[in-house]
């Protein structure tokens, strides 16, 4: 247990500081120590952090931009689902990693993601087909917000999170996959996420200062990475 809270407190670090991360440090971890603790532990979690983050940031929310993400986002969580049924998770782990990398490497060579509806629809749904099957749904919408300012990136996140997760838990409640369990280890867990979100105010101050894209840019590759090798090893 303790070596999750840690996993918390790093993921709450970098999520309260550029908008992703938990789900890229925490799932592993939980994944490997107490499977039977995802995806349930990791949704409340998720869904209690974006709180934070919106008591600071939330008159910077792009509400315009939102819609859009879960257009393609609701009926790709469905499709997902449906996905995993009847494919190999490890072969879709695999391509949605490859799909993150090749946005990332060209976005950072050749061209730069236009905030249109279009745009945002696919991001939607490349997050809902990612999030539904390895729990790591951040990146392709991230990318998307790389070049807005910090506070922006994190507050619309940080409602996408909070809807999004609330979705998962419900669907999950509704099959009776949420146990109680799940629920209690949230709550043990929630001081390490908490510690982790204050400590994010050092990091917001350092990717604020023009640092904030390489800084998403970093960590959807390393979530692409780390789906790949996941997959690869498991």
């Amino acid at each position: 247990m303790i070596v999750l809270a840690v996993a918390v407190f790093l993921g709450a670090a970098v999520q309260g500081a550029i908008g992703l991360g938990l789900g890229l440090l925490a799932a592993p971890v939980a994944a490997l120590l107490a499977p039977e603790l995802v995806p349930g532990t990791l949704l409340w979690l998720s869904m209690l952090l974006p709180v934070f983050t919106l008591a600071r940031e939330w008159g910077h929310v792009d509400w315009w931009g939102l819609p859009w993400a879960f257009l393609g986002r609701v009926p790709a969580t469905v499709l997902g689902a449906w996905i995993v049924s009847v494919s190999s998770p490890r072969v879709l782990s695999v391509a949605v990693g490859l799909v993150i990398l090749v946005a990332v490497v060209l976005t950072v060579r050749t061209i730069r993601l236009p905030m249109r509806r279009g745009v945002l629809v696919a991001a939607g749904a490349v997050s809902g087909i990612s999030g539904t099957a390895t729990s790591i749904g951040g990146p392709p919408l991230a990318l998307v917000y790389q070049s807005e300012l910090g506070p922006r990136v994190r507050s619309t996140l940080a409602v996408y999170f909070f809807l999004g997760a609330g979705f998962s838990l419900l669907a999950l409640a509704v099959v009776g996959e949420l146990d109680r369990t799940e629920t209690t280890t949230a709550l043990w867990l929630t001081p390490a996420l908490v510690a982790g979100f204050v400590a994010a105010s050092v990091l917001r101050t350092f990717v604020d200062g023009g640092r904030l894209r390489l800084a998403v840019m970093a960590v959807c590759t390393l979530s692409a990475v780390t789906l790949i090798v996941r997959s690869l090893a498991g």
